[in-house]
């Protein structure tokens, strides 16, 4: 079985929900004729979640989340949980980001939590790892995804390994311009598909300076199955252009 195409983007804390509503009135005529091929998912701030729900409900592109809590409700202030998640029409949810670990003392323990209540709850998790520069030196990065990998699905049924998604992202390369050459991303992302059984048809995306410029490089390889994508993802016209680069390579 082949895993599916995955494009995400991740929007971070970035735009309104005005600006969220300018963009879709760009985007989505854009993107509505591409084929079924190609997944799209967009994760704006929460304070977007709605409208955006609004906005996506009949179209071909699906809503996710950028977290949530492992909990279904309880006293966890500023938190949100997944039937919050679902009652807006998300679909999927980012958990694990290296933003949220290293920001908001997130642990391998907390994404495995939430990966166990997403699917409970039947949210796709897209859960990222990722080493860092010094890791990475150090020839400390397949240790890293592979101890990461293993974690977060931790007691996950072999089965449900197919309704999740993974993200490479190596942490030196988010924002910076400084993409992982696609070989080398490709090579890291099969030793991620090995931490385990069951991943052969679990989508592996790549994350870190993925552009519409380099997309093609990437979703050429073998172990790649699309990308989460940060700022390249910010822009309408951009964006499109990079999914239907994407599609036309994978």
């Amino acid at each position: 079985m082949n895993a599916r195409t995955i494009i995400a983007g991740n929007w971070k804390m970035h735009k309104t929900a005005a600006e969220t509503a300018a963009f879709f009135d760009e985007f989505l005529p854009r993107v509505a004729a591409l084929g079924a091929e190609i997944e799209i998912v967009i994760a704006p701030p929460f304070t977007s979640l709605q409208l955006a729900g609004e906005r996506l409900a009949e179209t071909r592109v699906r809503l996710g989340a950028q977290t949530m809590h492992w909990e279904l409700r309880g006293a966890f202030t500023g938190e949100v949980s997944a039937p919050m998640l679902r009652e807006l029409g998300v679909s999927h949810v980012i958990l694990g980001h290296s933003e949220r670990r290293a920001y908001c003392d997130e642990t391998d323990r907390t994404v495995n939590l939430k990966v166990h209540t997403a699917l409970a709850q039947g949210l796709v998790p897209i859960v990222c790892v990722g080493e860092t520069l010094e890791e990475r030196r150090a020839g400390a990065t397949d240790d890293r995804v592979v101890s990461q990998t293993r974690a977060a699905f931790h007691g996950v049924p072999e089965a449900d390994l197919a309704k999740v998604a993974i993200a490479y992202e190596p942490i030196w390369a988010i924002g910076t311009g400084q993409n992982c050459e696609p070989q080398e991303a490709n090579r890291v992302m099969a030793t991620i598909r090995r931490a385990i059984d069951g991943l052969s048809a679990t989508p592996i995306l790549y994350g870190g300076s993925m552009t519409a410029v380099n997309v093609a490089s990437y979703m050429e390889r073998s172990d790649i199955n699309g990308g989460l994508v940060g700022g390249a993802s910010l822009d309408p016209d951009g964006f499109a252009t990079l999914i239907e680069r994407a599609a036309v390579s994978s």
